[in-house]
């Protein structure tokens, strides 16, 4: 099954060297891709936003089947976490920029690639201007506000948006805002509430999902450009690696988008961090405890007292009576913990269960991985009558950090 290529007539203008001929010898053999097909992808300028688990494998394909022109929108760099599964980097690329070892991944794979590259964060001010250039955008973040802001943006400027997502065993792929198609408001209208969904920092992610889920995504922009097969247009394919089955969903265009429906009441890119009361980007090392959001869900949440590792060090080596409240999962307990201190294990969700364990006159220090599970237990204990709550700032990873470099990062 055909349909319509989103590269229109420019590809007729593109000339094939004897090299590309060559390299790309294995499309033009098939008789759904051919000259014409392998024209077209040359003529194609994709734009991936987030170099991370889902870009790595979207960048090294596209650029392997012959995307004339890739662009890549990150600012970070490579840390040891990421080498799991962002296959794009090594070792040796530790503390560089991502979009710099991208281009150089990239271009040794494919020196016929014209790579660009976006070393800011995507904001309501920028994403405009960035994603005008280009035929395609593939979503490849791992946030609420970003993905709320690539969608509106995509359907302000008539773009396709291949969407990807990736949570722990689970991962999802489909195409918005294609003629008739839903965009990603149609599905989710309002975002989850903050702190409900957890990241892949603090859930986990299998290593070879990104890997899947982001092949698959490719597959989806290679068709829309060539314009051979069926897009996953109104169509959501979930994938659970674990027992490797795939469940296809049906998505209707909600007629009623406040977005793409026929009365929108979006009609310009808004303040997302806002809408969806989490921050899209990381404001520090620490960023797991959100900043507040002027206006939004987050400006209303109780004050939060952050209590640094030094401080706390200081505390317990003054012999002061604290009791330090672990809120991370078991198996996360096992690769490191306060035992030392005689840290209590209560899981995040298990601790309103077993708030009788707690007691309510103790001068309580809640602590997670990296400061924000343990935030949101504080913000859940201090109407039951608990109003000496410290929330450890940046978690066990910053104190192994600051304070015991013995116990490891994860």
């Amino acid at each position: 099954m055909s349909h319509n290529s989103i590269v229109n007539g420019r590809a007729e203008a593109v000339a094939l060297s004897q090299e590309e001929v060559k390299r790309y010898s294995r499309h033009l053999i098939m008789p759904e891709v051919g000259m014409a097909g392998q024209k077209k992808l040359k003529a194609a300028s994709v734009l991936i936003v987030g170099a991370g688990g889902l870009g790595s494998p979207l960048a090294l394909y596209l650029a392997a089947a012959g995307i004339g022109r890739i662009g890549i929108i990150d600012y970070d760099t490579v840390d040891h976490t990421n080498l799991q599964r962002q296959i794009l980097y090594t070792t040796d690329d530790l503390g560089k920029s991502k979009i710099e070892i991208a281009r150089q991944r990239i271009q040794a794979a494919n020196p016929n690639v014209q790579v660009d590259l976006y070393n800011e964060p995507l904001t309501s001010a920028n994403a405009l201007r960035l994603f005008a250039p280009y035929d395609l955008i593939i979503d490849g973040t791992d946030n609420f506000p970003t993905r709320y802001l690539v969608n509106d943006a995509c359907v302000l400027l008539g773009k396709p948006n291949v969407y990807g997502s990736i949570f722990r065993f689970e991962g999802q792929v489909t195409v918005f805002n294609t003629e008739d198609g839903p965009c990603y408001r149609c599905l989710y209208p309002e975002p989850p509430p903050p702190g409900l969904v957890p990241s892949c920092a603090e859930g986990g992610v299998l290593g070879v999902l990104p890997g899947i889920v982001g092949t698959m995504q490719a597959l989806e922009a290679i068709k829309l450009i060539t314009g051979i097969g069926t897009p996953l247009k109104g169509r959501l394919l979930l994938f659970d690696a674990l027992h490797m089955e795939f469940t296809e969903l049906k998505l209707r265009k909600n007629p009623n988008c406040v977005v793409c429906g026929p009365n929108p009441t979006v009609t310009a890119l808004i303040d997302y961090e806002q809408f969806c009361g989490v921050p899209a980007h990381d404001h520090s090392t620490y960023s797991a405890e959100p900043e507040p959001v002027p206006g939004g869900t987050l400006a209303l949440a109780t004050e939060v007292r952050q209590l640094s590792p030094a401080d706390l060090k200081a505390r317990l080596d003054n012999g002061d009576n604290l009791v330090i409240l672990d809120v991370r999962e078991p198996h996360e307990w096992d690769i490191s913990n306060l035992s030392e201190y005689g840290a209590l294990l209560i899981p995040k969700g298990d601790v309103l269960n077993r708030v009788a364990e707690l007691d309510r006159s103790a001068e309580i220090v809640v602590q997670c991985r990296s400061g924000g599970r343990s935030a949101a237990v504080i913000r859940q204990l201090q109407p039951l009558g608990f109003d000496n709550l410290w929330n450890l700032d940046g978690g066990i990873n910053r104190w192994a950090e600051e304070i015991d470099p013995s116990k490891p990062l994860y």
